[in-house]
C-alpha cells in the first residue's frame, strides 16, 4: 500500500498547486494513514521498515517542492513590483527603441539612430514623409559599429523646413564596400507604463507599448 498514491489519487480533483494550508492537511492526512496503517498491520505481514522510510522521504520531497513552488513565487512577485517600481521612473524619459519612424516637433531636431553590426565606411539615411516620398538625404560620413545616433534640422533637400508630424527613415551602411546590416532606432517619450502577466511594458508616444527588452538606450 503506497500512501502517497491515496493522497494523490484523494486530491486528484483539486488545485494543480496545494496552498500551505493544503500542504499542511496532506502532511495530516499522511502521518494518519500511516499511523492507521501500521495500528492495522498483519502481525504475520508487518510494514517493512524499508517501504515506510520510502513514504516518509517521498512525503518530505513533496513539501520540499511545495516550498520550493512557494519561494519561487514570492521571488517572481518581488521581480514584477521591482520592475513596475522601474518602469514608473521611465515616466518623462527620452528613450530609444529599434523602429524607422521619425517625429519631427515645431522648432526642434528630430533624433533617431541606427544600430550596425559592424563599422562603416559610410552611412546614408533617406527621410521619407507620409506619403512615402524621400524629402531629405542625410550623409552621416563614417560610424563606429554599435548604436550611432543622428539628428534631422527638418529641412528638405532644397532648404525648406518641412510641417511637424510623423516621418520614417531608410538606412544604407556601406563598409569595403559591402552593405553593412543594420538596424533603424526610433526615439520617444514614456507616458505610461501597464503591467501583465509577462511583465512590465511602457508606452512611449509615436512608438507605442513596448518591453523592457526592446529599449536600447534610455535618456
Amino acid at each position: 500500500m503506497n500512501i502517497i498514491q491515496d493522497i494523490a489519487s484523494a486530491n486528484a480533483a483539486g488545485a494543480a498547486t496545494p496552498s500551505t494550508s493544503a500542504n499542511g492537511a496532506i502532511q495530516d492526512r499522511f502521518l494518519k494513514l500511516l499511523v492507521t496503517q501500521m495500528k492495522n498491520q498483519d502481525p504475520l505481514n508487518p510494514l517493512d521498515n524499508a517501504q515506510v522510510t520510502s513514504q516518509l522521504a517521498q512525503i518530505n520531497t513533496v513539501n520540499g517542492i511545495e516550498k520550493l513552488n512557494t519561494t519561487l513565487s514570492e521571488m517572481s512577485a518581488s521581480f514584477l513590483a521591482g520592475q513596475s517600481m522601474q518602469s514608473a521612473s521611465l515616466i518623462g524619459r527620452t528613450v530609444m527603441a529599434d523602429g524607422n519612424k521619425l517625429t519631427l516637433a515645431a522648432g526642434a531636431p528630430a533624433r533617431a539612430g541606427i544600430q550596425l553590426d559592424r563599422a562603416a565606411d559610410s552611412v546614408k539615411v533617406n527621410i521619407s514623409g507620409p506619403a512615402g516620398n524621400v524629402v531629405r538625404q542625410l550623409e552621416l560620413g563614417p560610424r563606429n559599429s554599435g548604436l550611432t545616433t543622428f539628428d534631422w534640422d527638418g529641412r528638405n533637400d532644397a532648404g525648406a523646413t518641412m510641417a511637424p508630424g510623423a516621418y520614417s527613415f531608410q538606412v544604407v551602411a556601406m563598409g569595403a564596400g559591402q552593405k553593412i546590416a543594420s538596424t533603424p532606432v526610433s526615439t520617444g517619450t514614456v507616458s505610461g507604463v501597464t503591467l501583465g502577466g509577462s511583465g512590465a511594458r511602457v508606452t512611449v508616444d509615436g512608438l507605442g507599448d513596448l518591453t523592457m527588452q526592446q529599449i536600447r538606450s534610455i535618456r
